[in-house]
């Protein structure tokens, strides 16, 4: 469990001092019954890291606790999450990553001489996670531009596995920005009266970034949708294709069979039967047509 004075720049502290105090623990701390003095009879509203699963805010009589879960994942795998409550004079977040710990760090130095209360302290963590989602972002895009440039050179291989990938990944940023947005949202209305003026105003203008992010991802799904589009109708040229040389085959050997089916019926009365040339005539004869079929074909640009 690590403490910090939220009022004097993030500075540690060991104890309780003067101004609004953060508070890092882990879920397995929280479940143990770690005690902390001030919050003895909220603590236990604290949701846990391990069990979060959307983003969330409940504002309670006493308190005003959620979840946050990003679509982000740590390097071996594990959802970026966290469990949070906010009291007068008090943050707590349970992390079970280590990426609290390390995004107070960076506030810490970023924002040396920066004093905020509990609102504002919340909205540059929110701000801090979402900093770099708009690079991640046009990362997703610049790897829909190659799946394009890959269906338009008519490589169709892998297609299906690599778009289902990026549209559940696509989803779940937008699913992520919908519940941060309606959790903003709540803290803007301010229920239990924690957050000043300025506060709220922060609070609105991180609503409006995320809805810009959000916006950004649905333009994604758009394109998604769209080169899905491209690809099955390079599937339908190709069968299109495909059926045209069979029409042309079909169209060519049909006299053939005429021929053969006419020839084949073996009547008594057929001179051609026991004529010396009637052999090569047929060829020659069957030969012509085939070549006549074509030269139509070509002439009324059928390819």
């Amino acid at each position: 469990m690590n403490r910090y004075n939220i009022s004097a720049a993030l500075a540690p502290l060991e104890k309780k001092m003067d101004g609004d105090v953060l508070v890092l623990l882990t879920s397995e701390e929280l479940e143990r019954g770690v005690s902390i003095p001030g919050l003895e009879r909220v603590l236990c509203h604290t949701p846990s890291a391990r069990d979060a699963r959307v983003c969330k805010a409940e504002a309670r009589h006493n308190c005003l606790c959620g979840t946050i879960v990003t679509p982000r994942r740590t390097r071996d795998g594990v959802p970026i999450a966290f469990g949070y409550l906010l009291t007068p004079g008090w943050v707590v977040l349970c992390d079970d990553t280590g990426t609290a710990r390390s995004a107070v760090q960076r506030l810490r130095k970023e924002n040396a001489h920066l004093e905020n209360g509990i609102g504002g302290f919340f909205y540059e963590f929110i701000e801090l996670l979402i900093a770099k989602d708009l690079h991640h972002l046009q990362g997703i895009g610049d790897r829909l531009e190659q799946l394009e440039d890959q269906v338009l050179s008519g490589g169709m291989e892998g297609f299906n596995p690599r778009m289902t990938a990026l549209r559940k990944e696509i989803a779940g940023w937008m699913r992520y920005y919908t519940q941060l947005d309606d959790m903003v949202c709540e803290f803007q209305e301010n229920e239990n009266g924690y957050f000043s003026e300025r506060e709220l105003r922060m609070f609105h203008m991180a609503e409006k970034r995320i809805g810009r992010l959000n916006s950004e991802a649905q333009l994604l799904r758009e394109y998604g949708l769209q080169l899905r589009e491209l690809f099955q109708a390079e599937i339908d040229i190709r069968q299109n294709r495909i059926m045209k040389i069979l029409t042309i085959v079909t169209t060519t050997f049909l006299p053939l069979s005429l021929v053969a089916g006419w020839y084949g019926m073996n009547f008594t009365g057929m001179p051609e039967l026991t004529w010396k040339y009637g052999y090569p005539a047929v060829i020659i004869g069957s030969a012509l047509i085939v070549f006549l079929c074509l030269w139509i074909m070509k002439k009324k640009r059928f390819w």
